[in-house]
């Protein structure tokens, strides 16, 4: 299953069945924009994205994709 996070022209997409919940984009993200909830990523935050792709690069399970990357 995979969630859909849109804000300002961005869409970010994180796939649960791939998510481990190992927090690596929560630790790489400088803006703050990922959470872990229930075990999987969220992106409550996504408004905040200055588009590094530093979530895509960092996931070790490939399951983030991001418009701008």
């Amino acid at each position: 299953m995979a969630l859909k996070y849109e804000a300002d022209g961005k869409v970010l997409e994180i796939d649960h069945d791939k998510c481990n919940g190992d927090a690596a984009c929560v630790d790489v993200c400088p803006s703050s924009v990922f959470e872990i909830v229930g075990g999987k990523s969220t992106a409550p935050k996504m408004s905040e994205c200055i588009e590094c792709c530093a979530c895509v690069s960092g996931c070790p399970e490939e399951a983030i994709k991001h418009s701008s990357c």
